[in-house]
């Protein structure tokens, strides 16, 4: 294959990630504040909150909370970006305190409205424009097909799924195939279909990554950078029957394409940071273990200043008993008083002691290598 392996962190077994684009006409902020009241009126999350805008300027944040499964936690946080003509983009980072589920629902859950695919005005792939859970269909210009299919087989948030229709199917296989998956993947994967004669220009585009779609089948496509074990024909199902049955082989190879490890995708160690080190919903328990944890630093810095305030005090006394020491040996030397200059004045203990002791020394070093007193002078004969 010609896409490349990373060196970059991977995704946390613990983390789901998630990104879009609201492109609906009402306002994004104002369907987040309204769901997430409902959601925690009916218990759907345990609580969330929206931190102050001007501490999160230019996006706004919002934080929930929920349990899922066998009551394992979940702590989320949503980044809402500023408004374009295009619409308003937000990421989504989840982690919780086990190795996630995809039977867990959708981390997107937590803030977002539950539509159906076509409805999810909140839910636009950034990339090709189109809505994950949605049956997507190539474009028909050729060049368009290209273009979209590489940006696809490069995209690191979404898993997007190539699947070619043998024949024109009736209304049951239209139907997205992603409604089969598990509800936590359902919203992450992108389906698109290739008419019965795109299957040329379709792995046409695909062929610089060496990913092909079969014919009547379909293929889970890499992503950038490919996760280290995939190989194309491990994640291409050969045959995919639109007739409304469970497309069985399609959903194992989704799920296990979802377990590989996959380096964190531009702009997420940054939301996942965030989510770690700036929480601020907690419980009551989580802000007595925050508050016990800042009490512990505390002392330990008190602790360290106490230290720091006994081992300046003792130079200090050994300073001035030093320079004690050296103004009586210089007065015992000379007859007089040892008088110190005010630019050799020391200007800390520690110092002080450091420049007695070369004074010491150097006074030493020149009393042994002085000439020596001239002998008397013999008596007059």
């Amino acid at each position: 294959m010609s896409t490349t392996r990373s060196s970059r962190p991977t995704v946390p077994p613990t983390v789901r990630l998630a990104r879009g684009r609201h492109t609906g006409t009402g306002r994004a902020d104002a369907t987040l504040r309204h769901t997430l009241h409902w959601l925690k009126a009916g218990q759907d999350i345990d609580d969330f909150l929206e931190l102050p805008a001007p501490e999160t300027e230019p996006d706004l944040v919002f934080e929930a909370r929920s349990r899922v499964g066998d009551g394992v936690t979940v702590r989320a946080r949503l980044s809402l970006a500023p408004g374009t003509d295009a619409g308003r983009d937000w990421i989504l980072v989840a982690e919780a305190e086990q190795p996630w589920d995809p039977s867990w629902p959708s981390p997107a859950a937590m803030f977002w409205p539950a539509q159906p695919p076509p409805d999810a005005e909140w839910n636009t792939d950034p990339v090709t424009g189109v809505r994950p859970g949605a049956a997507n269909p190539l474009p028909e210009d050729d060049k368009a097909v290209r273009r979209l299919l590489r940006d696809c087989a490069r995209d690191a948030w979404h898993i997007h799924v190539v699947v070619h229709e043998a024949m024109t199917p009736d209304e049951r296989g239209k139907l997205p195939l992603t409604r089969w998956l598990p509800p936590g993947l359902r919203d992450r994967v992108v389906e698109h279909r290739a008419a019965p004669q795109q299957s040329r220009v379709a792995n046409w585009a695909l062929r610089e990554f060496g990913v092909e779609v079969p014919r009547g089948g379909a293929v889970v496509l890499p992503g950038g950078p490919a996760p280290e074990g995939y190989e194309a024909d491990a994640f291409a199902v050969r045959a995919v029957y639109l007739d409304g049955t469970e497309p069985v082989e399609l959903v194992d190879a989704v799920v296990r394409y979802d377990a590989l490890a996959r380096a964190l995708p531009e702009g997420a160690q940054a939301a996942l940071t965030a989510l770690r080190e700036e929480w601020r919903l907690l419980t009551p328990a989580e802000e007595l273990d925050r508050e016990r944890a800042l009490v512990a630093r505390y002392a330990e810095a008190l602790d360290a200043m106490t230290k720091s305030r006994d081992l300046y005090r003792e130079a200090a006394e050994r300073a001035h008993e030093a320079l004690a020491v050296f103004r009586e040996s210089a007065g015992a030397g000379s007859g007089e008083p040892a008088v110190l200059s005010e630019a050799a004045t020391p200007s800390s203990p520690l110092q002080g002691l450091t420049r007695t002791l070369e004074w010491l020394k150097v006074g030493n070093r020149g009393r042994r290598s002085g000439p020596e007193d001239p002998a008397p002078a013999a008596p007059d004969q």
